[in-house]
């Protein structure tokens, strides 16, 4: 299984619009691709910063996963964010 574990770290007010606009479909398209395990990405307490939480089965699966996001709406209105993610491989 891989892990994804990490932040979002908006520097902007738009910047946070921009994750507001976009996360809901970009959370429905990640839970419905093969090999996702869960995937969850909220508002911390900071209302500039947002938890990402995902994981798939394989590394295949997560790597679909990055390929498809990089092409995607959600991409392209938060690609200036920083990201602050750890990526684990929680083999068995």
């Amino acid at each position: 299984m891989i892990r994804l574990r990490g932040h979002l770290i908006c520097a902007t007010t738009e910047e946070a619009a921009a994750v507001q606009t976009h996360v809901a479909l970009h959370t429905e398209l990640s839970r419905a691709e093969p090999g996702c395990l869960s995937f969850e990405v909220t508002r911390t307490d900071d209302p500039m910063m947002w938890e990402v939480m995902e994981s798939f089965r394989t590394q295949d699966d997560f790597n679909a996963h990055q390929t498809r996001t990089r092409a995607s709406k959600w991409f392209e209105a938060t690609r200036g964010i920083l990201r602050d993610f750890r990526v684990e491989d929680l083999r068995d």
